[in-house]
């Protein structure tokens, strides 16, 4: 579904690097050009000084940054932190305020990341057989992509769909496994988003995730506002700036920023904060690769409102021949690392046995019956 974009960021100093990643879906290439392009304002600076350089990565671009250079800002800030904690021995975790829990919930996706698993299972029979897989494999939270591509209003053989669904998943997984149910923007107004909430509710899901298209606070803030179970949101927001009124206007009672997008681990702490002065608990996005998931590991054991983690280790076969990660996982938790910096390490050899491909475009699967192109 995603190329991995791994970022080495090397000092002159003999030995010492950095591993980070920015990786994001069907923006590759325009992705590693803006790594290219930035990696000049890097030379000659102290590694260590991660707020200032993101602030000339930041504000010497002149163009405010979109998703594909916050991206790649998000991917050089990991490898400085990774820098920053080998240079004097801690894990990243100690230089981000040191920990405040003993371990890290996590969640996967039906099919354990396989991408035709998680947005393709929309009968019953798969629903079960997949649902009892994850389980099996000791977690104790997932999350499913069952809601159908829609218009301005939902028919009512569709709700009876989904709510067929939801009910074979509750029934498998039984009253004690969290569901997350990710809408993905699909339904195209609050009355269409505000159906298959009602639908849902009954089977107590730990939240609805991205209900309505991000940026319009106030159809999100309608919907948090009169929905029967907690809603998430803001995996395509970037930065604070854009975090802001989702927070000021309680319009979500989860926010999710991906620290592989939104410009970092600074930039999700500052998000972080606000959202804890707004009594909003934190479950930051990650459908990327290994090095992602090592950052996102930091930012949790560091992050008093967190929530619980997205992960999706099982994505490819090949997962962990590429990279050795600080992740342990007990049941559904992470245990907290100890190594220096993020604790990867990246088999340069075993990646170069992976080279780019074109991702498959599953978003042009988002068409209605009569040719209408929707959200995805």
């Amino acid at each position: 579904m995603r190329n991995w974009i791994m970022v080495k960021v090397r000092t002159d100093q003999d030995g010492l690097y950095g591993w980070g990643e920015a990786s994001l879906n069907w923006k590759t290439r325009a992705v590693v050009g803006a790594l290219e392009d930035l990696a000049p304002m890097l030379i000659g600076r102290d590694p260590r000084d991660i707020e200032q350089i993101v602030r000339v990565l930041t504000k010497h671009s002149y163009y405010r940054l979109g998703i594909i250079g916050a991206t790649a800002i998000s991917g050089i800030e990991h490898a400085l932190w990774d820098i920053f904690g080998k240079s004097v021995g801690l894990p990243v975790w100690r230089l981000l305020g040191g920990r405040v829990r003993d371990r890290v919930r996590v969640y996967t996706h039906l099919g354990l990341g396989d991408m035709r698993s998680v947005y393709e299972t929309v009968d019953v029979g798969p629903i079960r057989e997949k649902a009892a897989a994850v389980v099996e494999q000791g977690y104790d939270a997932l999350k499913v992509v069952i809601v159908p591509y829609g218009n301005h209003l939902t028919v009512a053989a569709e709700r009876r769909n989904v709510d067929k669904l939801m009910s074979a998943l509750r029934s498998t997984v039984g009253p004690d496994v969290d569901i997350m149910v990710d809408f993905h923007g699909r339904p195209a107004s609050v009355a269409a988003a505000l159906q298959y909430v009602e639908v849902l509710a009954p089977y107590d899901p730990l939240f609805c995730e991205e209900p309505v298209q991000p940026g319009d606070t106030e159809a999100l803030r309608q919907v948090a506002q009169r929905a029967r179970c907690p809603i998430a949101a803001g995996e395509r927001l970037v930065g604070l700036r854009e975090f802001l009124p989702l927070l000021a206007a309680k319009a979500v009672h989860v926010v999710q920023p991906d620290l592989n997008h939104t410009g970092g681990l600074l930039e999700g702490k500052r998000i972080a904060a606000l959202a804890d002065t707004e009594q909003i608990g934190v479950a930051p996005h990650n459908p990327n690769g290994p090095i992602a998931g090592a950052a996102a590991l930091h930012f949790d054991v560091s992050t008093p409102n967190f929530l619980i983690q997205e992960e999706m280790s099982g994505a490819v076969s090949w997962y962990d021949d590429v990279v050795s990660t600080p992740m342990r996982r007990t049941g559904s938790y992470w245990a907290v690392p100890t190594e220096p910096g993020l604790g990867v390490e990246v088999d340069e050899r075993e990646a170069a046995k992976h080279p780019f491909r074109p991702e498959v475009v599953h978003s042009s699967a988002a068409v209605l019956a009569d040719g209408s192109v929707v959200d995805w």
